[in-house]
């Protein structure tokens, strides 16, 4: 069965395309590319074959570049200034439809974008099968209650002004759905956790061209098509100021970035044991009383 379309593909397309020529606000996708060398230093094997998906602006692959763990780095994006560049090797390719053969691949990492594919999924699933066994798949994508002020300012302002709510903000998948998905595409010793980020602005306007140079602003499918009026936008930067701002007139706005990492199966790999196989009990463990079904 098909993935429903969430997202308009081609406008993000144009607005990643836009957010180069504009110069990218790239503080969020920094913070990714520190997190992600550190992180990569506690795995202690080398990666011969690295690829970077879709990761907006080359600040992830220069980190990378830092690190002696990883040989050969490959840029896979579906707008081409964004891998312009990517040093040595550079794919253009749709990132539902993963140009990558089976087992090709010692290491897959992404950074900020997988949270805007429709098909995510089966997104995990090519990258599975992409990876050779024990190679390792690690990510961060925005999830949780990333712009929840954001949101909130946006549909009190639309009930108020225009008697009605439209979708301004696009629904994030939260961290147990993230890792369920892992599990689900057939990783091995799936791991997810979160990191939220608070950022201050002058005003909710402030926030808005930062998301315009993030090529983040509204792509859902069901959004309107008619231009915001003046008045509901005004009255948004309002309610956010007056819900969300602090004592120096600054608002703040919440990114949470979802980590989540797992490896192709390998023998190698620990396993669970199986069922009756244990040989200490748990009431010893604890110097407590066992205790029978019939007991209860």
């Amino acid at each position: 069965m098909a993935a429903s379309l969430l997202f308009d593909r081609s406008l993000i397309k144009a607005r990643r395309r836009r957010a180069v020529a504009l110069g990218p606000a790239t503080f969020l996708v920094d913070r990714v590319a520190e997190d992600m060398v550190e992180r990569l230093a506690a795995v202690m094997r080398r990666f011969p074959i690295t690829v970077d998906l879709g990761t907006p602006s080359d600040g992830l692959r220069r980190a990378l570049q830092t690190c002696p763990q990883i040989e050969t780095l490959i840029g896979v994006d579906t707008v081409p200034e964004a891998v312009a560049s990517a040093r040595p090797l550079a794919v253009v390719a749709e990132d539902d439809m993963l140009p990558l053969a089976p087992a090709s691949v010692d290491l897959v990492v992404s950074g900020l974008s997988l949270q805007a594919v429709n098909d995510l999924p089966g997104v995990f699933a090519q990258i599975r099968r992409a990876l050779k066994p024990d190679g390792l798949f690690i990510a961060a994508l925005v999830g949780g209650d990333t712009l929840t002020e954001l949101r909130q300012s946006f549909a009190e302002a639309e009930a108020e002004i225009e008697g009605g709510v439209s979708p301004r903000v696009a629904p994030f998948a939260d961290v147990r759905a993230i890792g369920a998905l892992l599990q689900r595409a057939g990783f091995a010793l799936p791991v997810t956790d979160l990191d939220r980020v608070t950022v201050r602005y002058d005003s909710g306007f402030a926030l808005m061209h930062d998301l315009r140079r993030m090529a983040a602003g509204n792509a859902l499918v069901e959004r309107r098509r008619v231009p915001l009026r003046r008045a509901t936008l005004m009255r948004m930067a309002e309610i956010y100021s007056e819900r969300f701002g602090g004592a120096d007139g600054r608002v703040h706005a919440t990114f949470d970035i979802i980590w989540l990492s797992g490896w192709a199966p390998h023998a190698s790999q620990q396993q669970p044991l199986a069922p009756g196989s244990a040989k200490h009990r748990l009431a010893d463990a604890l110097g407590g009383r066992e205790f029978g079904p019939e007991s209860v």
